[in-house]
């Protein structure tokens, strides 16, 4: 039994209020091009399991494929769980088995600061960011390199663990979202999402960007509703007391 619960849950909790203000106002510059729409001939925008047409009375949004992979994910997930009891090492040597790598590696989360990117799972990357990984997980000179998890040594907060474990799963079941330029976007978007910057968006990198932010809130309601029953809602709360890290 863990001595106590860490606070990157708590982080994960109140990162997620932030966010939902940040998309708010992405939703306001989304309305803005919608109205230039109107005037163009560009009328449909296309991902791997979704299409969104606009038209000048209402928009409607083709996901039915989108909506049947997202049932599917929060079911093999909540099976897999419940076969592993949350476990961080058993969640993990799944991914390995999924053929996924696993880096465990000192001070993970200080080099990874480096980047941008956090503990966890780390999706497709390229360039001088795709280097600097392959660098410090012994892979080598790559300037591409594809979704790995990259940790510290030692004991993982288990929740903390399956937030990472949902998204990574959701990205292996091809999910719209996981791609280079849209997580490229998604990150660059949580660091900088002034409204000079919002209003430099087209309609595409924000119908990429809601993609991409759906599958983050996917992965924070499904850890949350988990803990949930797992531990009660008043533990829930009592989680704000506490501090610790990704790691034990």
């Amino acid at each position: 039994m863990y001595k106590r619960i860490e606070i990157q849950f708590i982080i994960l909790l109140m990162t997620n209020i932030f966010k939902q203000i940040k998309y708010f106002f992405l939703s306001l510059q989304e309305k803005n091009l919608q109205q230039k729409l109107k005037n163009t001939t560009k009328r449909s925008f296309t991902n791997k399991t979704t299409k969104t047409i606009f038209g000048t009375a209402a928009n409607v949004t083709l996901n039915t494929e989108t909506k049947r992979l997202i049932e599917l994910v929060n079911s093999n997930v909540s099976a897999i769980v419940k076969k592993t009891n949350c476990n961080p090492d058993e969640l993990l040597a799944y991914v390995k088995a999924a053929n996924t790598p696993v880096y465990r590696i000192k001070n993970a989360d200080k080099l990874l600061n480096l980047i941008q990117e956090e503990e966890g799972i780390i999706f497709e990357q390229e360039g001088l960011t795709a280097l600097f990984l392959s660098l410090i997980t012994g892979q080598g000179i790559k300037f591409k390199t594809k979704p790995m998890f990259v940790l510290r040594n030692g004991n993982i907060e288990p929740y903390y663990m399956l937030h990472h474990f949902y998204r990574w799963y959701a990205q292996k079941s091809n999910l719209p979202g996981f791609d280079f330029k849209t997580q490229q976007k998604f990150k660059q978007f949580l660091i900088d999402n002034s409204d000079e910057a919002v209003k430099k968006f087209t309609m595409e990198d924000i119908l990429s960007l809601q993609e991409a932010i759906a599958r983050d809130q996917e992965a924070t309601q499904f850890v949350l509703n988990y803990t949930k029953e797992k531990e009660g809602s008043k533990n829930v709360i009592n989680k704000i007391k506490n501090d610790g890290g990704a790691e034990i």
